[in-house]
């Protein structure tokens, strides 16, 4: 495997030239109070689920690919998602009118990938380890095409930081921002805003139970191998911390708050019935971690990364049940 240069932060001047760069595509999204009684903080989401994909990730994948060469861009794109940043870079593919190739795992749920077949892509279906492989060594074999990494890129950091500059501009003086940490991505991109900033707000990064590679990172002082279950939460979580992503994440977040499958199922519900939101789980790990105490703060914002729930899996939650994990 070819070794990977540690990202480093990113500033100002690459933020805001992703959010201008990205006035084709991903657009600004209301950041709105949630009021709940005997809520531990003053609540805000920022609802990155109303993007027309339903998901932050048109943000990293559209300034990725404005970035990119244009001879090279020509000849195709291809990335590794488990669902949402496949989304964002088929969207950007027809945008730009190149071919897009995605390596799904095997655990995909079946809506997100006919989400990405209508967008023209072609799904290339592969066991966990594999897809896990292709993130992990930047491409899969057999794939030609500019690879757009979902995480491990300096052009997705300056387009997630520009939602950290949207939530600053309008909260000034919040306290925490709570985000969901699939490969670090966006809580380290947010990261990354708030400092340029000079803000003091701090930056959590939300993972499950079942999957839980920055916490047990932070504990050992090193990126680990940790065991990983499949479930209705698959947007976060994996085998462990990619080694050029640990450096910034260690330096640039306050901590992982780490929820229970029972908890997020309850945010997922809590925010359905009481602010008429349809939300995806990893999404709603940032309200289970607020309501679990684990953050502290006056005011927070809850990053609501997606909304790309599957129906069934929602009525099944709205029934107080916790969806079984993808076959």
């Amino acid at each position: 495997m070819p070794p990977f240069d540690p990202l480093e932060p990113v500033g100002l001047e690459a933020i805001e030239g992703a959010r201008k760069l990205n006035a084709g595509g991903a657009f600004r999204t209301p950041l709105v109070p949630l009021c709940l009684d005997g809520a531990p903080a003053e609540i805000y989401l920022k609802l990155e689920s109303l993007q027309p994909i339903g998901s932050f990730k048109l943000r990293g994948a559209g300034h990725a690919m404005a970035m990119a060469d244009p001879a090279e861009l020509a000849l195709g794109v291809v990335t590794a998602s488990v669902g949402n940043m496949a989304l964002g870079v088929a969207w950007n593919a027809r945008r730009f009118r190149v071919p897009c190739r995605v390596v799904v795992p095997d655990t995909a749920p079946a809506h997100k990938i006919a989400a990405i077949e209508r967008l023209d892509a072609q799904v290339v279906r592969v066991p966990f380890a594999d897809w896990w492989r292709a993130i992990v060594e930047h491409g899969h074999p057999g794939l030609e095409g500019l690879f757009i990494h979902p995480v491990s890129n300096p052009a997705i950091l300056a387009g997630t930081g520009a939602i950290g500059l949207e939530i600053l501009e309008e909260l000034p003086d919040a306290d925490a921002i709570v985000a969901p940490f699939g490969g670090g991505g966006l809580s380290c991109g947010i990261a990354c805003a708030a400092r340029a900033m000079g803000s003091g707000a701090r930056v959590y990064a939300c993972e499950v139970e079942t999957a839980a590679p920055l916490a047990a990172a932070i504990a050992h002082g090193a990126p680990v191998e940790v065991p990983y279950t499949a479930t209705f939460v698959e947007g976060v979580g994996g085998r462990s911390v990619l080694a050029e992503m640990w450096p910034l994440a260690r330096q640039a977040l306050a901590g992982s708050a780490v929820v229970t499958l029972r908890q997020t199922a309850d945010a997922v519900r809590l925010l359905a019935e009481r602010a008429r939101l349809i939300v995806e789980g990893a999404a709603a790990t940032t309200l289970a971690a607020v309501l679990s105490g684990q953050v502290p703060g006056r005011k927070i914002v809850c990053v609501i990364s997606g909304g790309n729930l599957g129906s069934e899996r929602l009525v099944e939650i709205l029934r107080g049940e916790i969806p079984a994990p993808p076959r």
